[in-house]
């Protein structure tokens, strides 16, 4: 994965929850992202679903399961993203 679109994922994160004691550099790519990790719940789940597609055209699957994994890192949510768009590109609907 691409360091630089964690970073850019980060960043997201932080704006758009108003995490205001939080720098991007700071967030773990790795930990969870709800519960003991960084701690949002699942109203920032659909606000950070909201900036997500606004900013990269990505939509999210109702499927309760693959929201899970999507949402359980920054890791995750970025590969989630990246894989979105290059589909989306590879069908000419970007």
């Amino acid at each position: 994965m691409n360091d630089s679109f964690e970073l850019e994922i980060k960043e997201l994160i932080v704006n758009a929850l108003m995490l205001n004691d939080i720098k991007p550099e700071q967030v773990d790519s790795v930990a969870p992202l709800f519960g003991s990790g960084l701690g949002l719940d699942s109203i920032d789940a659909l606000e950070l679903a909201m900036a997500i597609g606004k900013r990269y055209q990505v939509k999210f699957n109702s499927s309760d399961r693959q929201n899970r994994d999507t949402f359980g890192s920054v890791r995750n949510l970025a590969a989630y993203v990246s894989r979105m768009r290059l589909d989306a590109a590879a069908k000419g609907t970007t």
